[in-house]
């Protein structure tokens, strides 16, 4: 069950409905009139000296997804608030200020890598470590806690505790509220806090209140609002030229001419990688990025739906060899065209990466795939013996079965960030062979997520079994599948706090990579969130923020 793993939607999706046809394709260019509003704003940004000012500012440019812009602005400003002398060093500090400020400041100094301790919040809690009564009519600073309260690690039960508190007392003050632009706020914050989801598809929301009044700040959030529109124009025109680059490709690829039975859902697949990698300036890497994804969909449905057992253990063992000319003539028609489709693509990216960067990924491109396969065929044969794995076994392997390592090791490829240590040597793979918490934290997060979804609402007919089905078996708790299901959140619940902590300094990956991978957490529950008719409204309206919808009014 990869990322793929949604074969029973796909006709309640009606991708075949978003053919790259159905749209007018425009020149993403950015215009004179933005560049000058950029500028407007980032004269803002330099003349503020009030440091919670600036604080609010950063958070507005990240709430209306336009921080990309501004990216050294903000680096600097967060290093001088780390250092400020209200804050006594990166490492166990104190934030001096009111609970909204000190929980911005927490969250926005984690989202960059600062290591802020919790102790931070100290101040608002008694001596047990339970947050005062009082504090909940601070409705403000209960929105502020909430959002920092995701951003916690291993071993922080004060932050466990903050979300806890917040939620409970901002849920129970809704009802109460005479503004309904506050109500509004809270109800969207409390289902979908910041760190947790997509810049993109929350930026929309602040567009649309009260010109992003609910932002705060006494800065002049017009000029922000404004370049917010003009911003969405440009991004929503780049998408839209990206999809029909990949889907002129994936055409002429032929794949669904040859392999009827595989699926054909290029906006989806786009989809994964506008959300992973979202800055303008990656527009290329996104086109490229969509190609490993749709090869982990394809591969998907040979294993899931169409290959024998030992069809399969011919595919693996050709991936493995590659070139390998005997190999390749054992595998029938259909995988002979799969594969070497599949050769071209890395190939193809290999060659891109060695232009741009000037190393050579093929070799770790192509393990990654032998990788995939090798997990995909332990699911098959676990399915064929009836000899079904422990739970734990389940996951580990489930983790390689995702294909997000897959997909991510072509990513970082393609950033020119190295995978091996010795990539041009071919000595060793160091990240396939122990892959970091960054990639696999987002891994275990879409496993958990699509099994909870594949119990409840897909009624899959696949042969790759379910962590939720494992782990009752193992529970005796046949009957109860609720308290297993809690279990499954609660083991999502940790990843995140894993993800988190392989987000702070020093992380050996770049920004753009540490993002792409939270973001493929983050695009997990956009993906997976079925409604009761099992539909994934939330990848609809996706899919229509930023690809279909008329452009914001500029």
């Amino acid at each position: 069950m990869s990322m793929a793993s949604q074969r029973s939607i796909s006709n309640n999706l009606e991708i075949s409905s978003l053919s790259s046809a159905n749209y007018t394709f425009k020149e993403g260019i950015k215009t004179t009139k933005q560049a000058e509003k950029v500028e407007e704003v980032r004269r803002i940004i330099l003349g503020e000296t009030d440091q919670l000012q600036s604080l609010l500012m950063v958070d507005a440019l990240q709430r209306l997804d336009i921080d990309y812009h501004f990216t050294e602005e903000i680096k600097d400003l967060l290093l001088r608030s780390a250092q400020n002398k209200n804050f006594n060093g990166v490492r166990g500090g104190k934030i001096m200020g009111s609970l909204h400020d000190v929980a911005l400041s927490f969250r926005l100094l984690r989202q960059h890598g600062y290591y802020v301790s919790p102790g931070a919040f100290d101040e608002y809690t008694d001596n047990k470590g339970r947050f005062r009564a009082e504090v909940a009519q601070d409705i403000r600073g209960m929105l502020a806690l909430y959002e920092a309260s995701h951003l916690g690690i291993e071993g922080e039960h004060q932050l466990r505790e903050a979300r806890v508190f917040a939620s409970k007392h901002l849920e129970s003050l809704v009802p109460r509220m005479e503004s309904a632009d506050l109500a509004r706020q809270v109800q969207h914050t409390l289902q979908h806090p910041f760190h947790l989801n997509l810049q993109r598809f929350n930026a929309k929301f602040f567009l649309k209140n009260s010109g992003g009044s609910a932002l705060g700040g006494n800065y002049n959030l017009r000029a922000f609002h404004e370049l917010a529109q003009l911003d969405f124009n440009v991004v929503q025109a780049m998408h839209q030229r990206e999809l029909r680059d990949f889907s002129t490709w994936w055409r002429e690829m032929g794949l669904t001419q040859q392999l009827s039975f595989v699926r054909d859902q290029p906006v989806k697949w786009a989809m994964w990688s506008v959300a992973c990698l979202p800055q303008p300036e990656f527009s290329s890497y996104r086109v490229q990025m969509t190609k490993p994804v749709s090869f982990v969909y394809v591969i998907d449905d040979i294993f899931d739906t169409y290959g024998t057992l030992d069809e399969l253990v011919l595919f693996t063992e050709a991936v493995n060899r590659w070139d390998d000319e005997d190999a390749i003539n054992k595998l029938p028609g259909y995988m002979k065209t799969c594969l070497m489709a599949l050769n071209r693509t890395v190939n193809d990216i290999a060659d891109m990466v060695i232009k741009r960067h000037g190393w050579d990924p093929t070799m770790t491109l192509r393990k990654s795939w032998a990788m995939l396969c090798d997990a995909f065929l332990l699911e098959a044969k676990w399915f064929a013996s009836g000899n079904f794995p422990k739970a734990d076994e389940y996951l580990r392997n489930g983790v390689i079965s995702t294909g997000v390592p897959t997909v991510l090791f072509h990513l970082l490829s393609v950033l020119g960030e190295r995978v091996s240590t010795a990539e041009t040597s071919g000595d060793h793979d160091d990240l396939i062979h122990n892959i970091p918490a960054l990639i696999s934290s987002s891994a275990s997060i879409l496993r958990l997520w699509d099994d909870l979804g594949s119990a409840e609402d897909e009624n899959q007919q696949g042969n790759d079994g379910s962590y939720l089905d494992y782990h009752m078996k193992e529970r005796g708790e046949t009957s109860c599948l609720e308290s297993a299901r809690e279990h499954v959140k609660q083991l999502i619940g940790e990843e995140w706090k894993k993800l988190n902590r392989a987000c702070l300094a020093p992380n050996r990956f770049s920004s753009a990579f540490t993002n792409a991978s939270l973001n493929t957490a983050r695009m997990v529950q956009v993906m997976y969130a079925y409604d009761d008719h099992q539909r994934l409204q939330g990848l609809e309206q996706h899919i229509s923020t930023l690809i279909r919808d008329p452009a914001v009014a500029a």
